[in-house]
C-alpha cells in the first residue's frame, strides 16, 4: 500500500531543499566580503595595473585572475595573462612567468602583442641565465647546461626574425649577441675541462662544435688552440696542422696552440 504524505511535510521538504541547492558554492558567485563586487573590467584591469606599478606583483595578480574570471573573453582577459606573466617575472617566479606566455601565446597566436610576448619569454629565460653564470665557473662544467641561455636566445631569435620592425627587436638583438658568447663559453669550458682530464678526443671534438655553432664569437680562438694541442696528443698531425692553418689565417698573432688551456675570465667582452 503507498503511502502519502501530509500535504504540509511535502511543503517543509521543498522548501529544506531549495534552501540546500540555493546554498550550494558556484563558480561564478562573488564572495560578499570582496571589495571588487560589481565591479567593471576595466575597473579590474585599471586597479590591477595601479598595483603593479606599485611593484605589489602577488596583489596585482589577484585582481588579474578575478578578472580573467569574471570577463573570460575579450581583450581585457587577453592582457590579463600578459600582466600576470609580467607579475610573475619581477615577482621571479620563473616558471610561471613561462607558463603564463606560452599559455598567452597557444590562445591568442595572431595577437597585435605576440612580438612582447616573445620578448617577455627570452627576458624571464635571460634573466634565469643570468643565476646560471653566477654559479657557472665554480662549479665542474661537466654537470651544468645553460638551458635558459638557450631558449632565451630562441625567444629573441623568433622576435628579430618575425618581427624585425619591433620596438623589441633592438634590444632583442643586443641580448641574442651577448648569448651566443655565453653559449661558446660554455663549448669552450667544456673543452677545456676534457682536455685536463685527458679526454683529448671529445676535447677536440667540442671545440670543433663551438666552431661550427659559434664561429663568430672571440671563442673560437682558443677552441682551435685546444683542438690543436688535443689533435697534437692523440698524433692526429693532419688534423693537428689543418687547425693550425685556421689559427693562423684568423689569428696570426694568437699563441693560443702552445698555451696552458686555463679559463679565460674576460669571455664576455666583445671581439
Amino acid at each position: 500500500m503507498r503511502t502519502i504524505l501530509p500535504r504540509f511535510l511535502l511543503s517543509t521538504l521543498t522548501v529544506v531543499l531549495i534552501s540546500a541547492c540555493s546554498s550550494t558554492p558556484t563558480a561564478d558567485k562573488v564572495d560578499p566580503d570582496d571589495k571588487t563586487k560589481g565591479w567593471t573590467a576595466d575597473k579590474i584591469f585599471n586597479e590591477a595595473k595601479a598595483e603593479q606599478s606599485a611593484n605589489n606583483w602577488s596583489d596585482s595578480n589577484k585582481l588579474l585572475e578575478k578578472l580573467e574570471a569574471r570577463f573570460p573573453y575579450g581583450r581585457y582577459a587577453q592582457q590579463a595573462q600578459l600582466e600576470m606573466a609580467f607579475n610573475y617575472y619581477k615577482d621571479k617566479e620563473p616558471a610561471l612567468a613561462l607558463a603564463a606566455i606560452d599559455r598567452f601565446m597557444k590562445q591568442n597566436p595572431a595577437h597585435p602583442s605576440m612580438d612582447y610576448a616573445l620578448y617577455l619569454k627570452g627576458l624571464v629565460s635571460f634573466n634565469d641565465s643570468q643565476g646560471f653564470l653566477s654559479t657557472l665557473f665554480p662549479q665542474d662544467m661537466s654537470t651544468r647546461d645553460p638551458v635558459s641561455a638557450r631558449d632565451s636566445y630562441a625567444a629573441f631569435k623568433e622576435l628579430v626574425t618575425r618581427y624585425p620592425e619591433s620596438k623589441y627587436a633592438s634590444d632583442a638583438d643586443i641580448r641574442m649577441r651577448y648569448l651566443l658568447g655565453v653559449l661558446a663559453s660554455y663549448e669552450l669550458h667544456v673543452a677545456t675541462y676534457y682536455y685536463k682530464r685527458g679526454a683529448y678526443l671529445a676535447a677536440a671534438n667540442r671545440g670543433n662544435l663551438l666552431l661550427r655553432n659559434y664561429s663568430n664569437t672571440k671563442q673560437t680562438e682558443k677552441a682551435l688552440g685546444i683542438m690543436i694541442q688535443s689533435y697534437d696528443k692523440l698524433g692526429l698531425t693532419v688534423l693537428r696542422d689543418d687547425a693550425k692553418r685556421v689559427l693562423a689565417k684568423n689569428y696570426p698573432e694568437s699563441t693560443a696552440a702552445t698555451d696552458d688551456v686555463v679559463y679565460d675570465p674576460d669571455w664576455w667582452k666583445p671581439i
